[in-house]
C-alpha cells in the first residue's frame, strides 16, 4: 500500500516546478511598461523600508532617486532569484526519485536554462520588451545556486539515513556471507 501511496505522489513532486515555471512565464508576458513599474515599485518598498528602519529621513523625492538607482540590480536580482527557486523546484524531485551528483546538475541544468532562453524568446513578443543573453546568463547563475542548494541540503539531511542502510545493507551481506558458509560446511562435514 505504502508503495502504491509513493507511486501517485511521486509524480507531484513536479508540480512547484510547474507552478514557478508559470510564474515566471506570467511575468515574462507583462508589457515593458508594466514590468518597468514593477521593478520600480518593488525598489521603492526597498527604499521606503531601509529609509524607515535607518531612520534616514529621505525626503519622497530622495526615495525616487535612490529606488531609480537601485531598479536595474533588483531587477537582476529578481531574475536570479526567480531561477534559483525554480532549479530547487526541479532538483528536488529528480533527487527524490534517485537522481544524483553529475546526472542531476545536467538534467536539472538543462531544463531550467532551456526555459530561462524559451522565456528569452517569450519575450520577445511582448510589446516593449526583447530577448536579452544576459539575462539568460544571469539566470543560469541563479539555477547553478539552485541546484548546488539542493545537493548540498539533501546530502546533509539525507546523509546519515544514507550511512545507515548502508550500514544494514553491509550486516545483511555479512550475515548472509556467513550463513551460506556455515551451510557449506555442515555439508561437507559427513
Amino acid at each position: 500500500m505504502k508503495k502504491i501511496i509513493l507511486n501517485i505522489l511521486k509524480p507531484l513532486s513536479f508540480l512547484p516546478a510547474l507552478a514557478m515555471m508559470y510564474i515566471i512565464y506570467s511575468f515574462s508576458a507583462q508589457t515593458g511598461e508594466a514590468s518597468g513599474n514593477l521593478s520600480y515599485a518593488v525598489s521603492y518598498k526597498i527604499v521606503e523600508i531601509g529609509n524607515d528602519v535607518l531612520e534616514t529621513g529621505f525626503t519622497e523625492a530622495q526615495i525616487g532617486r535612490y529606488a531609480h538607482r537601485i531598479e536595474h540590480p533588483v531587477r537582476k536580482l529578481a531574475h536570479m532569484t526567480e531561477y534559483f527557486l525554480l532549479a530547487v523546484a526541479v532538483s528536488f524531485p529528480f533527487y527524490v526519485y534517485g537522481l544524483r551528483g553529475f546526472a542531476l546538475m545536467v538534467a536539472a541544468g538543462l531544463i531550467c536554462v532551456g526555459f530561462a532562453a524559451g522565456d528569452e524568446y517569450h519575450q520577445s513578443f511582448v510589446a516593449g520588451r526583447g530577448p536579452s543573453k544576459k539575462d539568460v546568463m544571469i539566470d543560469s547563475i541563479g539555477v547553478f545556486f539552485g541546484i548546488l542548494c539542493v545537493r548540498i541540503v539533501c546530502w546533509t539531511a539525507l546523509a546519515p539515513f544514507n550511512a545507515a542502510k548502508h550500514i544494514a545493507e553491509r550486516a545483511r551481506r555479512r550475515s548472509r556471507t556467513r550463513k551460506s558458509s556455515r551451510e557449506r560446511h555442515t555439508r561437507q562435514v559427513p
